[in-house]
C-alpha cells in the first residue's frame, strides 16, 4: 500500500492530542449552540447549504472534536481522481475514501474522534429526487460482488483491499447497509468500516479507521462508534 494519505495524516491528527488539523476554529466553535435540522430543509437552502446544516457539530456531538479534513487527508479529492480495477466496486472505494457515492447535488465530509483512537469520517450528502436511492443500490451491488477484495488508485498512490464483507445492517433511515474491508500496512491487517444510512434524499456515510493502529504499527479493527451515529442521524430523520 502505497498511500498513507487518510491513515498517516488521520494518526497524526491523534498523536497531537486529537487538537487542530486542517481546520479552522469557525468550524467547529465548541461553544456554538446545536444546529436543529432535518434531512428536508427550507428549500430556500442551497443544498451545499442544507449538508452544513445537517451536520453535525462539536457542541451536538457529546465530547468529539469534529473538524473538516486537510487537504490531502485522503487519496483522491473526487471520484474522477480515483480508479478502480474492478469498474462494480468504486462505490465501496469512495464509501471508504470520503468521497460520495453517486452523483449528489452537494456533499461535506467532516472527522470525529476521541482518545480511542477510533477516527470516524462523516460524508452527508444530498441528492435529487431518486439519486439516493439509486446510490444506496449501486453501493449494496458493490458490497455484495466485490468479497475477494479490489485495489483503487489515484495520482497520489493507491490501496489494495483484500477483502470486503457486508455486515448486518444498522437500523435507522429508510435503508441502510455496512461492510468491513481489510488491507495491510507495514505487514499488519487493518479492518476499516462503514455504515451506510439513506434518510429521503440524504445519505449519510460513516468510514471508521483505527489510528492508533497505524501510529503505533500493529493489526487494527475499527469500530464505528455508536453514540457519534446516534447524534448525527437525529439530525437527519
Amino acid at each position: 500500500m502505497k498511500r498513507m494519505t487518510l491513515a498517516a495524516v488521520s494518526a497524526l491528527c491523534l498523536a497531537a492530542a486529537l487538537t487542530a488539523c486542517g481546520s479552522s476554529d469557525k468550524d467547529t466553535d465548541s461553544k456554538s449552540e446545536p444546529t436543529k435540522a432535518t434531512a428536508s430543509p427550507s428549500k430556500t437552502l442551497s443544498p451545499a447549504e442544507q449538508v452544513a446544516q445537517l451536520m453535525v457539530t462539536q457542541a451536538e456531538s457529546g465530547g468529539y472534536s469534529v473538524k473538516k479534513p486537510a487537504d490531502g487527508d485522503a487519496l483522491a479529492k473526487s471520484q474522477a481522481e480515483m480508479s478502480v480495477d474492478k469498474a462494480a466496486c468504486a462505490p465501496l472505494a469512495y464509501a471508504m475514501n470520503e468521497l460520495p457515492v453517486g452523483t449528489p447535488e452537494a456533499t461535506l465530509t467532516h472527522f470525529a474522534n476521541k482518545s480511542t483512537g477510533m477516527l470516524t469520517y462523516i460524508t452527508l450528502s444530498t441528492y435529487a429526487d431518486g439519486k439516493a436511492a439509486a446510490a444506496m443500490k449501486s453501493l449494496s451491488t458493490a458490497a455484495g460482488s466485490c468479497g475477494s477484495g479490489f485495489t483503487a488508485k489515484s495520482d497520489s498512490g493507491s490501496t489494495t483491499y483484500d477483502s470486503v464483507t457486508v455486515e448486518t445492517a444498522p437500523s435507522g433511515g429508510d435503508e441502510s447497509g455496512a461492510t468491513a474491508a481489510t488491507f495491510k500496512f507495514q505487514g499488519f491487517t487493518q479492518t476499516i468500516r462503514t455504515q451506510t444510512f439513506r434518510f429521503g434524499n440524504t445519505i449519510a456515510n460513516y468510514f471508521t479507521l483505527d489510528s492508533s493502529a497505524f501510529m503505533n504499527a500493529h493489526a487494527g479493527t475499527a469500530k464505528i462508534p455508536a453514540d457519534l451515529v446516534t447524534v448525527q442521524n437525529a439530525k437527519l430523520g
